[in-house]
């Protein structure tokens, strides 16, 4: 007897199912309801989204690259791939109150200029027509067993909850009442959108992790996103450029400058493209400039860093297509922290303001790449 992932895990039906498929089931995953009559999900029995290179063994389950990475990529690229930016599970549920029990790789919750919701917390969304906002957890400690909401309306709907940013995930489980409907959703068919770059889209300094850029865009355009933001090593790596072109995405963004000077960028801007384009020929490759930290105005060494890092990728773009590589795109950065100096947390990194400015900026081109690649 052969049944989807869709319906390996159905509340009450569980037991039957996976006798009916052969598993061997842990207590939970059978619907065995804990003293308190909440029963626990391991998600790893369905999936994450978000998890690139997903059919390749991995040293933890939720580190963003595959084991073979280790000793490839640059050091401080392998130890930030450990975090679980982008990652998202999802489920349908009737359930009024729904919980979580989840370890943290780090017991470091927060930064001076993140908060631990950002950093370490879970952040829930529910579908009401598009995803909305439905509450995060504000995690005090590295293992954190929390109701995320309660007295919900009690209407069966999808849920997506996106994992920490800045920090790694042990392991998490998805807690709903015995009485309740669950149903795992699997990560969706649809190709990503895989975003590559430094701390901005790793998501410094996003209040929840539902604000991150990708998670944003994510939610647009519902569709899947694979989120490769390392703070301060987003560099156009080639050793990440190689591991990037294994990946079969619905385009390519390309953000690193933040991370970058004018020679590297010149160095680095058209191998990346070329390793990206001799894998996938026909998938759209977005450059980004480099954000102008929103108070370069009043330092004249930074506005000359900015200026000279988007010449240099301008030049870069433009010998790229004059040479005939197709399927280029190319973002400016005029208005992706806006126009009035209030879109980040510290003149660099963006708040939740300074994310949504990012995703509108982003969706005047990503949104005619998807159209014409789908």
């Amino acid at each position: 007897m052969t049944m989807s992932r869709r319906l390996f895990l159905r509340g009450s039906l569980v037991t039957a199912a996976g006798l009916a498929v052969g598993n061997r089931l842990s207590a939970s995953e059978q619907g065995v309801a804990d003293d308190k009559g909440v029963i626990w999900h391991d998600v790893t029995t369905w999936g994450v989204e978000g998890r690139g290179w997903a059919d390749q063994p991995r040293k933890r389950y939720f580190d963003r690259f595959p084991a073979k990475a280790d000793g490839v990529v640059p050091k401080p690229v392998w130890n930030l791939s450990r975090h679980s930016a982008g990652m998202a599970v999802l489920f349908r549920t009737n359930a009024k109150t729904i919980r979580v029990d989840y370890e943290l790789l780090s017991p470091s919750l927060s930064m001076p200029h993140m908060p631990a919701t950002g950093v370490s917390g879970i952040d829930l969304y529910g579908k009401l027509g598009p995803s909305r906002w439905v509450q995060v957890v504000k995690p005090t400690k590295r293992h954190v067993v929390a109701t995320i909401a309660s007295g919900l309306d009690g209407v069966d709907r999808r849920y997506t909850m996106y994992l920490p940013l800045y920090n790694g995930v042990n392991s998490m489980k998805i807690g709903v009442p015995s009485a309740c409907r669950f149903e795992p959703v699997p990560p969706r068919d649809k190709k990503p959108i895989v975003f590559f770059g430094t701390s901005i889209m790793h998501g410094a300094c996003a209040s929840r992790p539902g604000m991150a850029l990708p998670a944003i865009l994510g939610r647009w355009y519902d569709c899947p996103t694979i989120n490769l933001g390392f703070s301060g090593n987003g560099r156009m790596d080639k050793e990440v450029a190689e591991l990037m072109a294994e990946l079969d995405p619905a385009v390519y963004c390309i953000d690193c400058l933040p991370n970058m000077g004018p020679a590297l960028v010149r160095q680095r801007t058209a191998p990346l493209v070329h390793i990206l384009r001799k894998a996938r020929p026909k998938t759209p490759i977005l450059l980004v400039e480099d954000r102008v930290n929103t108070n370069a105005a009043f330092f004249p060494a930074r506005m000359t860093h900015h200026v000279e890092n988007h010449k240099a990728l301008r030049e870069a773009y433009q010998a790229l297509t004059s040479q005939g590589v197709k399927g280029l795109a190319y973002l400016p950065a005029d208005q992706l922290l806006g126009d009035d100096g209030e879109g980040a947390t510290d003149g660099s990194h963006p708040s939740d303001l300074g994310f949504m400015r990012y995703a509108k900026a982003y969706d005047e081109v990503l949104r005619p790449l998807l159209a014409a690649s789908s």
